[in-house]
Parts: structure tokens; C-alpha cells; sequence
């Protein structure tokens, strides 16, 4: 998948010293659930690239901005009576926040997963702090479903999370 200069690929055994220099940042593990670890080691990164690889169709995609893995962003299908339904999550290395990446990622992901992943919903959580995330996801066509009260525990805090979705059709 390709939007301007931002690809969607699929992780790469290349990707190891891009994943090391973006995700070991403690800005964004604030953001993401705990299996994100900080610190993020070469190990990690190492299992990540592996464990993506067995996804067919791919589910998990490297944000690719000139010939460099410089985040990430992929899907989780919800089990059961959710099957339709998957999870979207993403992250983008700090020197890339507010230029727009994520936005089209989130764009170029969903458009993939309604097609390929015949999903008929997608959403994602968001926890209170992170505004920013807020903002990519309206612009990208999601809309604020909830909020979930005292529903997160991160970095010893007890916090909200925003649901917000968007549904095929």
C-alpha cells in the first residue's frame, strides 16, 4: 500500500536497527499497551520481525517513509461475535509526529482491512493523554464512540480511554 511517500510493507529482517532507533522511546511506550516494551532491545525487535512474518494476509505493517521503517501500525480481530470487528493500533517514531504519517497510515490501514481483511468495523482505544492520537483518528473518518472510565492502568495511573470507529459502508 502506498499514499505519497508513506508505504505500508511488511516487516522486514532489514527493519531491526529502524526499530531500535524509533521504538526504544519511553514517549511511546506511553501510549501503547504494556506488551509494547520499554526498553525496546535488539531481542525485541528481533521476535517482532519473526512474529509478524507468520501472518497471512499480513495483519502487521511497517510505516515506511523513504526506504525506512519508522513506525508501525496493524490489526487485531476480535474474537467470537466480534470477528468482523479488529482492533487498529499504531505508532510513529518522535522526529515524524505532526507531519501528517500517521494520519495516512491510518487511512491506507483501513482501507486495507475493510478490503482484504473484509473487516466490517474497525477501531482503536486511546488513552486520555494522547490528544494527538485523538485527532489522527478523526481525521482518518473515525468517529468518538465512548469514553471509558478509569479503564487503564499505564505507568502506575489509573486513566480513561476513548473508543472511536470506524465502520465499512
Amino acid at each position: 500500500m502506498r499514499s505519497d511517500d508513506v508505504t505500508l510493507r511488511a516487516w522486514q529482517a532489514a527493519d531491526v536497527d529502524a526499530l531500535l532507533r524509533y521504538a526504544n522511546n519511553r514517549r511511546i511506550w506511553l501510549n501503547l499497551r504494556d506488551r509494547f516494551p520499554h526498553p525496546y532491545t535488539r531481542a525485541d525487535a528481533d521476535q517482532w520481525i519473526e512474529h509478524s512474518a507468520k501472518d497471512h494476509p499480513v495483519t502487521q505493517f511497517a510505516i515506511d517513509l523513504a526506504g525506512e521503517a519508522i513506525g508501525g501500525i496493524g490489526f487485531e480481530r476480535l474474537p467470537d461475535v466480534h470477528r468482523m470487528t479488529a482492533e487498529i493500533g499504531y505508532w510513529i517514531g518522535e522526529p515524524f509526529w505532526g507531519k501528517g504519517v500517521a494520519t495516512t497510515a491510518v487511512i491506507e490501514a483501513s482501507e486495507y482491512g475493510f478490503a482484504t481483511l473484509e473487516l466490517a468495523r474497525i477501531q482503536a482505544a486511546v488513552f486520555e493523554w494522547n490528544g494527538a492520537s485523538m485527532r489522527v483518528l478523526e481525521k482518518a473518518g473515525f468517529v468518538l464512540e465512548g469514553r471509558l472510565r478509569r479503564s487503564v492502568l499505564k505507568d502506575g495511573r489509573l486513566i480513561d480511554s476513548f473508543i472511536y470507529a470506524r465502520v465499512r459502508g
